[in-house]
């Protein structure tokens, strides 16, 4: 580039140019991300002026001096991280950014999908894939005036995560039963769709669906899976239900999303707290959505979470965990037992903003 100006990668492991990134995201109100796996830099006479992230297959982390705008560098900055998503195999790209950056997202040939005004907004590289996935959820429409909804991570699934599912199925013509797709724990995505498929096999007018980019994701709701502090969980949350309200919902006709009670995570009560405001609130041209919070289901006076079945894995207290989970879930954790017995179980990184943990 002109001048003394210099491109690099940067890597998670390099912590004296990682120390200068943080401090140059603070110097922009804006946090470190812990799920950046490498950020591109500008310097300019060894003086950081711009820099940009890549977690999976989300640009985040986007920052440039006040002295290096309009000369062309963000567009530049822009161009090497999309070109390194690629290098990664990260064809589908999201992008996380300050309203600001908008415009400039766009000339790289990204769509807006929804924002905060004047805070951040959500990007992807496509003006189609979202509306091509809303038009497959229609073929899997089904009719009635009651279609329910829950999302869940089911970390794995419990007694608790059927019993939500049985009785908000009970008050529905249909139920769809959405599954977080991230993969950030002990328990493998496609392994926890089998146990969700397979203790809810007697359930009548249910669909469970695989989880999607567009809910709750790193995507959609980066807080769900990286603690952040209280007015950004409250604009990702934003971000999480105008996607769903907008676009998912009308796919499928959902009149109701159900979530258990939630005694024990702020985090999760505040979530529940956001959900009836944008599910309902008229500033929102979609169909209103009524939220149903079930009494969680409970053992000696507990609710059934699958973190209380997380923590006693590491335990490895089975008589306990016997009494919380479905018989499909005990033969899963036995064989995952026995293949590795030594095997210490932490705690993932995400919270339990799915209505039932």
């Amino acid at each position: 580039m002109f001048g003394n100006t210099v491109l690099s990668q940067v890597k998670r492991a390099e912590n004296i140019k990682m120390s200068a990134i943080v401090q140059f995201l603070r110097e922009n109100d804006l946090s470190i991300d812990t799920t950046v796996e490498v950020f591109i830099t500008v310097t300019r006479n060894d003086q950081l002026i711009a820099c940009g992230g890549i977690a999976g297959n989300i640009i985040k982390c986007v920052a440039i001096s006040e002295l290096a705008r309009g000369e062309g560098l963000a567009l530049t900055l822009a161009t090497e991280l999309i070109n390194l998503a690629y290098e990664r195999q990260c064809p589908n790209l999201f992008i996380y950014t300050k309203t600001q950056n908008e415009a400039l997202f766009k000339q790289c040939g990204f769509s807006t999908l929804t924002s905060v005004p004047g805070v951040m907004v959500l990007m992807e590289n496509s003006a189609t894939r979202l509306q091509r996935y809303a038009s497959y959820l229609t073929t899997l429409r089904r009719t009635g005036r009651k279609i329910g909804c829950i999302v869940m991570n089911a970390n794995p699934f419990t007694h608790g995560h059927r019993y939500l599912i049985q009785k908000a199925a009970e008050q529905c013509d249909w139920l769809h039963v959405f599954l977080v797709k991230e993969d950030t724990s002990r328990f493998p995505y496609e392994d926890r769709l089998a146990l969700v498929r397979a203790g809810t096999s007697d359930i009548k007018k249910l669909t469970v669906h695989r989880g999607s980019e567009y809910i709750i994701s790193r995507a959609t709701f980066p807080c769900y899976f990286i603690k952040e502090q209280g007015v950004i969980n409250h604009c990702h949350t934003e971000i999480d239900l105008k996607i769903f309200r907008q676009y998912l919902a009308p796919a499928l006709g959902i009149t109701h999303r159900f979530v258990g009670s939630e005694p024990y995570c702020k985090v999760t009560a505040s979530y529940n707290q956001d959900m009836r405001h944008w599910l309902n609130t008229p500033q929102l041209s979609a169909p209103v959505i009524e939220l149903v919070e079930i009494e969680r289901l409970q053992y000696h006076g507990m609710a059934i979470s699958a973190s209380w079945v997380r923590k006693l894995l590491v335990k490895k207290e089975f008589d306990t965990i016997d009494y919380l989970v479905p018989q499909t879930t005990r033969d899963y954790i036995q064989r995952m037992h026995e293949s590795r017995p030594n095997h210490a179980v932490a705690e993932p990184l995400e919270s339990t903003l799915t209505g039932e943990k």
